[in-house]
């Protein structure tokens, strides 16, 4: 029997389904069909003969396996991407590479692809979704052109578009006021979110431990609807399937959308790209669905 073969686009297909929290929003940031990503994790499946995904209504959660292979996952599709960086591969149209919040991918993948499509046309798009530091470094580091991203709202931030109201949540039987210390749910840093629950309990004096740390969206959803603790969370447009509001907790600043380009990208794609934000209801709160 021949060694079983990890291929690189399946794993990009699996990354992203952990990445945007569904198959839905991963096959968005692919420009793929649902049917295609799902045919991804399936041929996986197959050459692994492991159960990585399972359905819970609309809800997929992965597996203890499929925790395992997004791991490796990640770790192969990093060596590949470095090594075609490395070795200077260029194709003769680069794609156009966009990095933006998952928690707003619902909302901003559609939008954003057809403003680049029709200011910059013959040009493919291509998303990355990640945390907002995250997707701040990945700009500083000249790794993509557009970075759409959330910051907390103070006094001099320029609200481009929606302000996003940050919200707490649990699973629907979770008793968030039982006695002793709130299990927390976190992302893993960085993460300005995580720094703001933590900031929120400190300030409050409300006494927590951190039960689960997760790398991405799919997982902290996981957790939370698995009932182990609270989660602060953005939303945009609606609240995530399975959890509800916690309202007794501190609240949490809002945050505003934010965008930034590289030197290169054309005047008239920014101007389009910043005039959509300011169309988004400004200075509104915004549920954006996570």
């Amino acid at each position: 029997m021949p060694n079983p073969v990890l291929d690189i686009t399946p794993l990009r297909s699996l990354v992203a389904v952990a990445t945007c929290g569904g198959f839905h929003r991963a096959a968005t940031a692919l420009h793929l069909t649902q049917s295609a990503v799902s045919q991804h994790v399936r041929r996986l499946e197959v050459v692994t003969g492991l159960t990585l995904v399972e359905r819970d209504g609309r809800i997929t959660r992965f597996t203890v396996d499929g925790e395992m292979l997004l791991v490796e996952a990640r770790k192969i599709l990093a060596a590949h991407d470095e090594a075609v960086r490395r070795l200077n591969i260029r194709t003769s149209d680069p794609p156009i590479t966009v990095a933006t919040t998952e928690h707003g991918a619902d909302w901003a993948l559609p939008f954003l692809s057809q403003i680049l499509r029709e200011q910059w046309p013959g040009r493919p798009v291509n998303f990355r979704l990640e945390r907002s530091r995250r997707v701040m470094a990945a700009m500083d580091n000249g790794e993509v052109d557009v970075a759409v991203y959330q910051e907390p709202m103070g006094p001099d931030t320029l609200a481009l578009g929606p302000i996003v109201a940050t919200r707490w949540f649990a699973a629907q039987g979770f008793d968030a006021q039982r006695s002793g210390p709130l299990p927390l749910i976190v992302f893993d840093e960085p993460c300005s979110t995580r720094a703001m629950a933590i900031d929120v309990l400190s300030r409050a004096g409300v006494e927590f431990s951190i039960v689960v740390e997760s790398a991405d969206l799919s997982g902290v959803l996981t957790a939370a609807r698995a009932g182990l603790g609270v989660v602060l969370l953005p939303v945009v447009h609606k609240s995530p399937e399975g959890l509800r509001d916690v309202p007794w907790l501190p609240a949490a600043s809002n945050c505003a959308l934010q965008v930034r380009f590289a030197p290169d990208v054309p005047e008239s794609v920014q101007t389009a790209t910043r005039a959509a934000l300011t169309r988004a209801a400004p200075g509104s709160v915004a549920e954006i669905g996570v």
